[in-house]
């Protein structure tokens, strides 16, 4: 812990991991409905390898009460060419190969690296708190030498009450990728699928036929799949190396320290052909809220099989037998997502540099790139629809 000075009638404290905040607390302030906020999330983050070098939290009191949280993600160097676009990786190869320590950012994500960005506490809509936690972030970046700061994934209204002193500190406030939610306000997927427009109740139907009629397939669901860890990584990483941005990636140790405790509920939608795991997709439930995390597909069966699509229809099952008013999933296949009849919620990135000629740059060159890989992305379906609400950046992993 360490503390700094009382600034007016708050103070901060920087604690070093999870363990720190009491779990009473902590299920106090974060979001009930959000299973990625849950502390066991937070705790397999923290016992993986999962990208960040280190973890820490700002937590705000007033007095002896604590009236906001941010949680903080350390990355000693971060590798450009993983984070940006295809058409920048490009331009960026030769560095990659000939000088690969320039592309190493040391950054500092404040927020969710796996979900939306909120500041958790009552007083988190305080522009003084705000002011505060702007100060804070900015000097914890500076003593530890994280040049580039970034709050992460946060929805407009949450950036709002520190929007002036984002602004003085020089961020620069540019939309995100669009979370994709899908409202459950069904009594069955029978009635989910009843609900949906013509052509997509036809595509599903077709999808699910055609799932079904391929043989040796079965889906199950698993509330224990710790043995099952090796395969589950080798069809992510089937993923993961078709993906455009790799910000983190989940590993063994995730894996086996996320446990279904202090309400979070963990199940595998897993598809088999025999004994052979073809697909999966991890699905988190927290209050009345579910989330489809993360996926793996077997690309030899994923397009006749329609591994992709199926999947999440078992994940939508689930969640509407388990009473959940709606199910997330990543940012990524906006397509599909809007087919099976996703919103999607808009969000923002708020990023500076600590050193004034880097920050003058950034300005210039990283709006219009941000903006090319978020057309690209969003296809179609873009701009999205700015949305009042109660994580990766992918390409389809399985194009239709």
């Amino acid at each position: 812990m360490e503390p700094t000075e009382p600034r007016g009638p708050h103070a901060v404290d920087v604690l070093p991991g999870i363990d720190a905040i009491p779990d009473a607390l902590w299920r106090r302030l974060a979001p009930a409905d959000d299973p990625l906020w849950s502390r066991a999330v937070f705790t397999a983050m923290e016992r993986g390898s999962i990208g960040p070098d280190g973890y820490a939290y700002l937590v705000v009191r007033r007095a002896s009460r604590t009236v906001a949280v941010l949680p903080l993600c350390l990355f000693g160097g971060l590798r450009l060419d993983r984070i940006v676009g295809p058409r920048e990786r490009r331009l960026l190869a030769p560095a990659a190969r000939g000088l690969p320590r320039l592309l190493r950012l040391p950054t500092l994500f404040c927020g969710h690296l796996l979900g939306q960005g909120h500041i958790l506490g009552p007083e988190r809509g305080n522009p003084d708190v705000g002011r505060l936690l702007v100060a804070a972030v900015l000097e914890f970046a500076r003593a530890r030498r994280l040049r580039t700061v970034v709050f992460k994934d946060f929805a407009a209204a949450e950036l709002a009450p520190l929007g002036a002193a984002l602004r003085q500190a020089g961020f620069l406030v540019l939309p995100s990728l669009p979370d994709t939610e899908l409202r459950l306000p069904y009594r069955s997927f029978d009635d989910y699928l009843a609900a949906l427009p013509a052509k997509p109740r036809r595509n599903a139907r077709s999808k699910i036929r055609k799932f079904a009629g391929r043989p040796g397939l079965r889906m199950e669901v698993l509330e224990s799949f710790s043995h099952l860890v090796p395969q589950i990584l080798a069809l992510y990483r089937q993923v993961m190396d078709r993906a455009d941005q790799t910000l983190d990636e989940i590993d063994a140790a995730f894996l086996t320290a996320l446990r279904p405790e202090g309400g979070l509920r963990t199940r595998l939608v897993a598809c088999f052909e025999g004994d052979r795991l073809v697909a999966f997709l991890l699905c988190l439930f927290h209050g009345a809220g579910a989330t489809g995390a993360r996926i793996g597909l077997d690309y030899a069966l994923a397009h006749d099989a329609r591994l992709y699509h199926n999947v999440h229809y078992a994940a939508i099952r689930l969640a509407l037998r388990a009473g959940c008013r709606h199910i997330r999933f990543a940012q990524t296949a906006y397509t599909p997502k809007v087919e099976f009849g996703c919103d999607l919620i808009e969000q923002h990135h708020a990023i500076t540099h600590l050193r004034p000629l880097p920050r003058v740059l950034l300005r210039r060159f990283l709006p219009p790139a941000l903006a090319r890989a978020r057309a690209d992305a969003l296809g179609p379906h873009g701009p999205a629809e700015p949305r009042p609400h109660h994580q990766e950046s992918r390409q389809d992993p399985c194009p239709e």
